[in-house]
């Protein structure tokens, strides 16, 4: 076997990226300029774009300038744990509304069954899931007849765009970016939170850099990841990355602390800035392509024994990732397709050439519902 492919562990950075993203160097001017290509992308003020510790905390700031506390929140049945400590750190309550099959993502049929139960919920969170459009028209007209802040989520979807031609981020009164790992941008920490409306004094967001320790880890990730891959070759991952988690020099995927007033280092505005200006005029594509399984589990063996290590799925459980899903009190049976999608999806990154997948998705197809 030649080589192996990934899902996470940065399995996006190739050794001219890992390279670069280890030895970047930048100044305040390149904050700036990040600041100002969002706020021409997004059609606002450079005063209104505010460079964040994670996306978490994006979404977080924007629900504390866009809704009362204790509000309840609308949200994916089929989503991050991160989101929900978003919305908690907002001190407002999430809601769900389960998912349509096909996008991944809720729509107004759903919307109108939750909002039945919770009549007087005050936004909705448009996660676009794995970079997957939502139907923009019907849930604008949705949310302004009921009265719905709009926030847009652009974890999964940077520069893709709706089916109507806006770009994902330009419709809600706020926008959340992430630049975390196996994001749409990636820097492996930060974020940005767009502002298009205000309900609240604007506190201080983002004026504040990380703490060194923080700024070390985002560094080093990339070349850590690198080994780790090449160490599961020969099955010496876990010593590898125990040590490192155990240390706090590897911080899992939904770790990382909310932090309004932390920002990105100017080294990772750097990167981000690039992968931005690469995005072509017609729009980004969905980082993932999903597809249903059956018997997943022994899918995924299959898949590891053939050089695919396809274990980090987004997501696995209906509120991911699995060590925090008892802590949710996830209601399963009230939403169904949330649940049955999370027992049967398997999804791919798009970064890998269609060759180098050939022979995973022949195994997969095998398997498929």
């Amino acid at each position: 076997m030649s080589s192996r492919l990934f899902l996470g562990q940065a399995s996006n950075y190739r050794a001219k990226d890992v390279v670069r993203h280890t030895f970047a160097i930048a100044s305040s001017k390149w904050s700036n300029m990040l600041k100002s290509e969002l706020a021409e992308r997004y059609d606002v003020p450079d005063s209104q774009v505010h460079l964040m510790n994670n996306g978490r905390s994006a979404l977080a700031a924007a629900l504390k300038m866009l809704v009362p506390k204790n509000s309840e929140v609308i949200i994916n049945a089929f989503t991050c744990y991160a989101v929900l400590q978003a919305v908690e750190y907002a001190e407002c309550k999430a809601v769900y509304a389960d998912i349509d099959r096909k996008t991944l993502s809720f729509g107004t049929k759903t919307l109108a069954t939750c909002l039945k139960k919770h009549p007087h919920a005050r936004a909705i969170v448009l996660q676009n899931t794995l970079g997957i459009p939502m139907d923009i028209v019907a849930l604008e007209k949705f949310a302004k007849e009921h009265q719905l802040v709009i926030i847009e989520d652009l974890a999964h979807a940077t520069g893709i765009k709706y089916a109507d031609g806006r770009e994902i981020g330009s419709v809600g009164a706020a926008a959340a970016l992430s630049f975390g790992k196996g994001k749409s941008l990636d820097a492996i920490t930060g974020g940005a939170l767009i502002l298009r409306e205000q309900n609240a004094i604007l506190p201080k967001l983002g004026d504040k850099h990380p703490k060194l320790s923080d700024s070390l880890r985002a560094r080093w990730y990339p070349l850590f990841a690198a080994i780790g891959r090449g160490l599961s070759r020969v099955h010496l991952e876990k010593y590898w990355y125990g040590p490192l988690i155990k240390i706090h020099f590897i911080e899992r995927a939904v770790d990382a602390k909310l932090d309004c007033r932390r920002r990105p280092t100017y080294w990772q505005d750097k990167l981000v800035l690039r992968q931005l200006e690469s995005i072509p005029p017609s729009g980004a594509t969905p980082i993932r392509t999903h597809l249903f399984v059956k018997n997943r589990a022994q899918l995924i063996e299959k898949l590891d024994q053939n050089g695919f290590n396809f274990r980090e799925i987004w997501y696995d459980v209906p509120i991911s990732p699995v060590r925090y899903y008892k802590k949710v009190h996830f209601p399963e049976k009230e939403f169904p397709v949330a649940t049955a999608v999370s027992k049967e999806i398997i999804n791919l990154p798009n970064y890998y050439q269609k060759s180098a997948l050939a022979p995973a998705l022949k195994i997969i197809k095998e398997n498929q519902k």
